[in-house]
């Protein structure tokens, strides 16, 4: 970002990331705690219907209803209007939301749930929908707060959420962010041109509804680069461990972040996911009558973020896959990411001219799920050194045979099986494919160095000249 132009918005948050430290905790004591949170989870084909009569269980008198343009006339939305209507629930509709949305379309929702003064929010769609709406409800519930208020430092104040939010209900209608079941909320911050994001258990959707039905109407490239981020089972598994976090012991249980660091029992579902993930993969894309593959990989997908890609007549491997990115939510959703997240922001906010398939063409875009794993064979190969164990048994959890391997191996040997995945996927070749070029990397460290909610988490300390080296070797992957 050119600074001689700089708006005074510009010039405040670049302030802003000099001054404020990180997550506003004090690390003077160690952490002795990992929290395990999630909302409730509502699974089944159909069960959609059932959002009117929750409504009246909630007692609500006036409800929105959030989505986007593109989902608007399909029946995941259509399908919500019914019951509303047969349960004579009082509602508005909300379909202004922004795929991959910015602090002006946040802004935007906000000011409307604020003038209408919801009791009750419904959200139907992917990552962005559920965001959008998630700091909708922080914002309305507690009108006099600014954007910034709640924004993760180093770029907002990170303060901790101390109001009641109001209830609200999310339909997933994508498989792979896990964002029903997580207290995380994200968005391209205009004038860093970067990601930056709000994680507070306090946003957590009250109730998640997985209804597999919706999967039929998602297109090959939506499920793919929604399902594609392996990136974060391998990060959670990777992390610092949570006694080991630079923030310390919180002075107060409440300011204790969502991203804790690795524990054992997100372990425990990044595991399992990479070996699933291997096992059915293959199979479940390639194989269009191994019913089997599809079964089981659908409970790997969301896991580890890759579903089945190319068959939308498989309904039961995305019926599980819907399920199983629950999972993954709660898995992630306590632990953390790290660099391939931290680095995937600016690739997002700064993006020139590239549009994929199958997703919005209004705008320029790279999808979240591609921004992350674009990076990965450069970040771990960078990270293994720290913990060359957990490296090399998440290779073997990919079916990598690290019998008598190195542990100074670790990081090729992780990288080169993503690399594998990455084209059996069809994935575009790196940031080159963006747009991007070595010009562009000073403008993808600034965007990256703020990213300190999932930077700290990395287990090797990063410089921006670390950065540099990361953003160029991942300009090609193949």
């Amino acid at each position: 970002m050119e600074m001689g132009n700089a708006t005074q918005e510009q010039k405040t948050a670049e302030a802003g990331i000099q001054l404020k430290g990180h997550y506003g905790t004090s690390a003077a004591e160690k952490e002795y705690a990992f929290e395990m949170a999630c909302s409730n989870i509502r699974y089944g084909e159909g069960v959609t219907k059932e959002v009117g009569m929750d409504c009246n269980n909630f007692g609500a008198k006036k409800v929105c209803l959030m989505t986007d343009k593109h989902l608007v006339d399909l029946d995941c939305v259509k399908t919500v209007l019914q019951s509303l209507d047969d349960h004579k629930v009082n509602y508005k509709l909300y379909s202004n939301v922004r795929v991959e949305p910015t602090n002006e379309s946040f802004q935007a929702a906000i000011d409307y749930a604020k003038e209408e003064q919801f009791d009750l929010y419904i959200c139907v769609g992917g990552g962005s929908v559920m965001d959008t709406c998630k700091a909708a409800n922080l914002y309305a519930s507690n009108p006099s707060a600014e954007l910034l208020d709640y924004v993760n430092a180093p770029i907002g104040k990170g303060l901790p959420v101390t109001h009641t939010l109001k209830p609200l209900i999310a339909i997933t209608t994508t498989a792979g962010t896990g964002s029903e079941t997580t207290g995380t909320s994200v968005f391209d911050y205009l004038p860093l041109k970067s990601k930056t994001g709000i994680s507070n258990r306090a946003i957590r959707p009250t109730l998640g509804i997985v209804d597999p039905l919706h999967l039929r109407t998602m297109p090959e490239r939506v499920a793919a680069y929604s399902g594609i981020e392996l990136c974060h089972a391998i990060e959670s598994y990777t992390a610092i461990p949570y006694r080991d976090r630079v923030t310390g012991r919180p002075a107060n249980p409440n300011l204790r972040p969502a991203y804790q660091g690795c524990n054992p029992i997100s372990d425990i579902w990044c595991m399992h996911a990479l070996k699933m993930t291997n096992k059915y993969l293959k199979r479940a894309v390639y194989d269009a009558g191994d019913d089997e593959a599809r079964q089981n990989m659908g409970l790997a997908s969301a896991y580890a973020g890759i579903g089945a890609v190319y068959d939308k007549g498989d309904v039961e491997a995305r019926s599980e896959m819907h399920m199983a990115s629950c999972y993954a939510g709660i898995g992630f959703g306590n632990s953390g990411t790290h660099l391939c997240h931290g680095m995937s922001y600016p690739i997002s906010g700064l993006v020139k001219n590239f549009k994929s398939k199958d997703y919005d063409d209004d705008h320029p875009m790279v999808p979240h799920g591609l921004s992350v794993i674009v990076s990965a064979p450069a970040v771990f190969n960078f990270t293994a050194p720290a913990c060359p164990e957990r490296h090399l048994q998440a290779a073997e959890f990919l079916g990598v045979d690290i019998t008598n391997k190195r542990k100074e191996d670790a990081g090729p040997i992780l990288s080169d099986r993503l690399r594998q995945i990455m084209q059996d996927l069809e994935m575009p070749d790196g940031l080159a494919a963006f747009g991007y070029t070595s010009a562009d990397i000073p403008a993808l460290v600034k965007g990256t160095l703020p990213q300190h909610r999932v930077n700290k988490l990395s287990p090797r300390p990063q410089t921006e000249e670390d950065f540099a080296m990361l953003f160029e070797n991942s300009m090609k992957n193949y």
